[in-house]
């Protein structure tokens, strides 16, 4: 059984930076893809992030490039998603995700959320 934890939401000002972390069950990312999506109230969920498991490509969203970054560390079962220069628009709940396909186009897992609020 697949479990993912998500952590590391919060309150912070437009041009500020959060790191949020997802930690798997043992050998999760051995055999799946991790993204990060996100979901702001009264919008649809988008893909924000995704991380391969074979080669480690990574896939961004055009809204984040440039300033969110995602990272894995497979002996502490966990996928990072650094996200600097924030914006008042990043305000959503992520959640992270496995999915046996490497760009994350369907997840099969998923986490219960952490909240990120960005201020003006």
């Amino acid at each position: 059984q697949v479990q993912l934890v998500e952590s590391g939401g919060g309150l912070v000002q437009s041009g500020g930076s959060l790191r949020l972390s997802c930690v798997a069950s043992a050998r999760t990312l051995d055999y799946y893809s991790i993204g990060w999506f996100r979901q702001a109230p009264g919008k649809a969920r988008e893909g924000v992030s995704c991380i391969s498991n074979d080669d480690g490509s990574t896939y961004y969203a055009d809204s984040v490039k440039g300033r969110f970054t995602i990272s894995r560390d497979n002996a502490k079962n966990t996928v990072y998603l650094q996200m600097n220069n924030l914006r008042t628009e990043d305000t959503a709940v992520y959640y992270c995700a496995a999915d046996i396909q490497s760009n994350c186009p369907r997840p099969n897992y998923w986490g219960q959320g952490t909240q990120v609020a960005v201020t003006l």
